[in-house]
């Protein structure tokens, strides 16, 4: 699978100098620009010199300048919505729903093209050595901390989620240099979600972010940042799409922390089990 122009970017984020974040930046925020200025135009903007221009180029896997604006305008020119067509109301039922999955399917494929090994590893290393973990998110993001946690309890980790937001603030503030919290925001700029990573972070907590903007401040401030990537289409925000990619990351690290926690997670999982089985007929 080739991965994009922006993909990269966006994947190799949190590894630039403060000047590589800076043409960084400049390329997210205005691609359709890019493709049609020079070299020099960038710089000039950027107030930077041609060759560092050309460096971070080089950086992210291109020979140079003119290679990085053709990866560019075949993304921005031969737009990626055309995979996921346009919904319809005029569709059938079945074409819609195809048009869905195919939309969740490219939301997959785009996350797995900017997911980088040294952030997975680390975040698991996290997890694994936590006395405590808990996942936070308010709104749509909180259903998928519930499910996180739903998974997690299985790994023998002590694993906690709360629906309420205050709840994750009280809980959030009782966190200890041991314990690691998950932040959860597709956007990474909730008030309330930055608030319980505010406060994660004041009780000595690491952190580990999953969101889909490199430049937010949740991305900004946790150790350890995963991102996701989905497309906006007319009925269907990609806030919405990201869930699959939210849903899909925190499973990989589950699969992760079972391998780890073979003996451990084995326990968890038989005791749960005897402890449900009452409830089946």
């Amino acid at each position: 699978m080739t991965e994009s122009c922006l993909g990269k970017i966006r994947s190799y984020y949190a590894r630039f100098s403060d000047k590589e974040k800076k043409i960084a930046n400049y390329i997210l925020d205005n691609p359709d620009k890019i493709i049609h200025c020079t070299i020099n135009e960038v710089a000039e903007d950027l107030n930077v010199a041609d060759a560092t221009v050309f460096r971070f180029c080089k950086r992210i896997g291109y020979k140079g300048y003119q290679a990085l604006k053709i990866a560019l305008a075949s993304e921005i020119i031969t737009p990626i919505q055309q995979i996921h067509e346009k919904i319809s109301e005029h569709d059938s039922e079945k074409t819609i729903s195809e048009k869905v999955f195919q939309s969740n399917i490219r939301t997959l494929e785009n996350t797995l093209q900017i997911m980088d090994s040294d952030s997975i590893q680390k975040a698991v290393e996290l997890l694994h050595s936590a006395d405590r973990v808990e996942f936070y998110g308010t709104g749509g993001s909180a259903l998928i901390a519930m499910d996180a946690f739903h998974k997690f309890i299985r790994t023998g980790i002590k694993a906690f989620a709360f629906l309420d937001s205050h709840f994750q603030l009280m809980s959030a503030s009782q966190l200890t240099k041991n314990d690691v919290a998950v932040v959860i925001s597709h956007s990474g700029t909730n008030k309330d979600t930055t608030n319980i990573l505010n406060t994660a972070i004041e009780s000595g907590a690491k952190t580990i972010g999953i969101t889909s903007f490199p430049k937010s401040p949740i991305s900004q401030n946790v150790d350890v940042a995963l991102y996701t990537s989905s497309d906006e289409t007319e009925y269907r925000s990609e806030a919405l799409a990201s869930r699959i990619a939210q849903l899909s990351l925190i499973d990989a690290l589950y699969v992760n922390l079972m391998i780890l926690n073979k003996e451990r997670a084995k326990t968890a999982i038989e005791k749960i089990r005897s402890a449900i089985s009452d409830t089946r007929i």
